[in-house]
């Protein structure tokens, strides 16, 4: 059993290794929504978190920083993309500029690969015990409010109707938490904690980047995108406000699909905890 376990952990890690790779060189790592491409190449990183555990998700999280490194270096494709290439920010900035476009590139990457993993446990345990769905449905809620500020923003972005953008939004937002809520009931806790262990991956990433590009290359970053300097803190809050919180909710629906899929192929080799 130890033998088909160590197997299926190297099979998987190659796989999700693979599809970073794929995902990262083409445009299969994109879902266009109109006004923007929201990026599900954390996804691999997140499962493998989730199934492999967080040394090989942190691994999987290295390969995501590693290809968007080898991305920015060698086929540049933004005038800011020295914030993933140290070796492009070696040549603008100096020494200085090789360890914030390091941190900047892998840090946030390789905790993706780390923290979803521990939400998935810690969900998975709080639904057990009954005192602790309350604090479950404060959490579903949250969800479902940040989720309606995301979708407001793409509503109103494509519709000339505030009042449109805001009932659909308050529709889907309002079907979100129905499902978050009908998942914390459930006997089976494992798709709750897999659509959290997603939405944590998404958010990591989102939260870490765009905070370091605003803290470590500010000005830089400003002249680069051609955005005033006093304006650059709304550009940051919007973007994380917007593409985070779609690809959020994007990764949190996808890596719920695909670990149920999933997790019929792992569990009978691993005994592993992606279940009850």
């Amino acid at each position: 059993m130890n033998t088909k376990k160590e197997t299926l952990s190297l099979v998987l890690t190659a796989l999700f290794t693979a599809i970073i790779v794929i995902m990262t060189i083409t445009p299969l790592g994109f879902i266009p929504l109109g006004v923007i491409n929201a990026t599900i190449v954390h996804i691999p990183v997140i499962l493998g978190a989730i199934f492999l555990g967080p040394k090989k998700g942190s691994f999987l999280g290295f390969v995501f920083g590693l290809m968007s490194f080898l991305k920015s270096t060698l086929t540049p494709d933004t005038v800011s993309a020295f914030v993933f290439s140290p070796v492009i920010a070696a040549s603008q900035f100096g020494p200085s500029g090789v360890f914030k476009s390091i941190f900047i590139c892998f840090v946030p990457r390789i905790l993706v690969g780390v923290l979803p993993y521990y939400v998935f446990i810690l969900i998975k345990r709080l639904t057990v015990k009954s005192s602790s769905r309350a604090g479950i449905g404060v959490m579903d809620a949250l969800i479902s409010l940040v989720a309606f500020a995301g979708l407001y923003q793409l509503f109103s972005r494509r519709l000339d109707n505030a009042p449109a953008s805001v009932f659909l939004s308050l529709v889907i937002a309002a079907v979100i938490f129905a499902a978050l809520m009908a998942l914390s009931l459930k006997k089976d806790r494992g798709t709750l904690g897999y659509a959290y262990a997603g939405l944590t991956g998404a958010l990591t990433n989102t939260l870490l980047v765009m905070p370091s590009i605003y803290i470590l290359y500010h000005d830089a970053y400003a002249r680069a995108t051609d955005v005033p300097q006093s304006a650059l803190l709304g550009v940051i809050l919007g973007i994380i406000g917007f593409n985070g919180v779609i690809e959020a909710v994007l990764a949190a629906v996808i890596v719920a699909a695909v670990s149920e899929a999933l997790v019929h192929v792992v569990l009978p080799y691993s005994g592993s905890r992606t279940r009850n």
